[in-house]
């Protein structure tokens, strides 16, 4: 039984009003849960972490591709390359999903802390988690390509 069950459709919900209000971009949800995402081949991915009551990451995964269109809409001007402005925008995305967590899984957010947000790329790594955590991986459907939304929580 995957812990994430009753908090899917409200990460589902909150990733859509941000896209849709922030980054100015008009996503969808792509299919069903994953499992694991293996290898990231040129992407990036931007995550903040989470402390107190609940303990893990969330992180946004994308395609380098992606991640300019995302930026070049969320900013309001063409970004051609991965820089910081890329850097810069995916991780905010990243805090701002975060933030949205934060409420779902407290109270009013007042018992768990996010970190400030970070990201990596390059042209192939993993994302995995060295604790034992519980995972939800949701695919996201932008106009240039898809992207994910994982979150794990220390069980």
């Amino acid at each position: 039984m995957n812990s994430f069950t009753e908090i899917n459709d409200k990460i589902i919900e909150s990733t859509i009003e941000i896209f849709t209000g922030m980054v100015m971009m008009e996503i969808a949800v792509a299919g069903e849960p994953l499992e694991k995402l293996g290898q990231l081949k040129k992407s990036i991915t931007g995550m903040v972490g989470l402390a107190g009551t609940h303990k893990g990451v969330l992180a946004v995964h994308f395609p380098q591709q992606v991640a300019l269109d995302v930026t070049s809409s969320f900013l309001g001007m063409e970004v051609s390359e991965i820089n910081e402005d890329v850097q810069d925008a995916i991780g905010e995305i990243a805090n701002m999903l975060g933030g949205n967590l934060k409420t779902i899984l407290s109270d009013r957010g007042k018992d768990i802390q996010l970190s400030l947000p970070s990201t990596i790329s390059g042209d192939e790594y993993a994302f995995t988690s060295q604790a034992e955590v519980d995972q939800v991986i949701l695919p996201f459907q932008a106009p240039s390509g898809a992207f994910y939304v994982e979150v794990e929580l220390e069980r």
